[in-house]
């Protein structure tokens, strides 16, 4: 199964892969990046709506878009938390007022967005979140809200201008009733500290995230107090669609890479590492063809287990791919890219950045064992797993 792309498809395509070569050239910033997409109109083209500053295309252009950027070897997106996920919410749940307010500035690449659902205690089982927002009517004509707690694996927080937070807003109410889904600014000092994640590959995207009487606007509520879990779960389901796609175009750069460092290496000759090799395309191939049917058939294929055996699939793949990238290299992948030196103390190159940063796939976003109860318990309908062990 694949995509049958017309003549108006690959004219699309020049465009995308002619402007990317054009602004490619030197290595802008995140931020400034941001800007550029968003100047050109790349940013947003997936909405369910236009108007803010975006431009719309169709799926097929969705997906050459993908496919071009992916193979550019463009930056890795800051704004893809904003534009993927928090646009598809506030276009599905927000009110006129919030759309206006938020979507035109993530269209433009100015602001960029954190997700602050996971929490200590409340990882993979988010209904539990413990972080609350108290309403203070006092403050100004609707009143705000005053958000205390913590959010961990917070990716991107040190960069971003706005989290969107799941929040306690009923007291003594539990699991996934009483939550409510707030925009919060992040320039609060005093009031919101993060704290950078140092992870094995020597970087901090991933934050703790600290609230301290941070305030919200009651207006900036999302589907209304109480309606929490719906539009979390609703946000969910945006990982899913063309993002999915693109990411496994990514993986397929990426086990290109490896397959040429095989050959180069004679690696290849080996029957096992071969094995292991012919297994990875496969298995990349018949995700891509699962993705495609998603995209292309109607409701959601699959099933209530069906996000959980696809993060399940390409978490696993992932992680094996960056065993077999180091594998290929032999006794050099052990080996720093650069002498070391007190200035450089900590070098990887690219083969070793994937199989350190690989480790956490089937960990973030879900582990696997959160996954395969899912799958157990909603799809196959097998008894819960027992609470409250002692």
């Amino acid at each position: 199964m694949d995509f049958a792309f017309g003549p108006e498809d690959e004219t699309f395509r020049r465009e995308a892969r002619a402007w990317l070569e054009e602004h490619l050239d030197g290595s802008p910033g995140r931020r400034d990046w941001e800007r550029e997409l968003g100047k050109a109109g790349w940013i947003g083209l997936g909405w369910a709506e236009d108007g803010y500053g975006n431009r719309r295309a169709d799926l097929t252009r969705q997906v050459v878009w993908a496919e071009e950027y992916a193979r550019s070897g463009a930056p890795a997106r800051s704004g893809h938390i904003g534009e993927n996920l928090l646009a598809p919410t506030l276009i599905a749940h927000g009110t006129p007022e919030q759309k206006r307010r938020f979507l035109p500035p993530v269209a433009e690449g100015r602001e960029l967005w954190c997700q602050g659902y996971s929490e200590p205690g409340a990882g993979s089982d988010l209904a539990g979140v413990r972080t609350t927002a108290v309403r203070d009517t006092g403050a100004g004509p609707s009143g705000v809200y005053r958000i205390t707690g913590q959010k961990i694996w917070t990716s991107l927080a040190h960069e971003a201008d706005w989290c969107f937070v799941l929040a306690r807003t009923e007291p003594g109410s539990t699991r996934h009733h009483g939550l409510s889904f707030l925009l919060v600014p992040m320039d609060q000092p005093g009031r919101i500290e993060v704290r950078p994640i140092r992870q094995l590959t020597g970087t901090s995207d991933f934050n703790e995230v600290f609230f301290d009487g941070a305030v919200a606007r009651a207006g900036h509520v999302v589907g209304g107090e109480g309606e929490g879990w719906k539009v979390a779960m609703s946000l969910l389901g945006f990982e899913r669609g063309v993002s999915t796609l693109a990411q496994q175009i990514g993986f397929a750069e990426e086990l290109g890479r490896v397959l040429r460092t095989a050959l180069a290496t004679g690696a290849a000759g080996d029957p096992v590492v071969r094995d292991r090799l012919v297994r990875l395309w496969a298995e990349l191939r018949t995700m891509r063809w699962n993705a495609l049917r998603t995209l292309g058939g109607p409701g959601s294929p699959g099933g209530p287990g069906a996000p959980s055996a696809a993060k399940l699939l390409w978490g696993g793949w992932h992680r094996r791919l960056g065993e077999v990238a180091v594998q290929v290299r032999g006794a050099a992948g052990a080996v720093g890219p650069r002498d070391w030196s007190a200035a450089r103390p900590y070098e990887l190159d690219a083969s070793q950045n994937l199989f350190l940063f690989s480790r956490a796939d089937t960990i973030y976003g879900g582990s696997d064992e959160i996954q395969r109860t899912i799958i157990a318990e909603r799809a196959l309908g097998l008894p819960k797993e027992p609470r409250g062990r002692p």
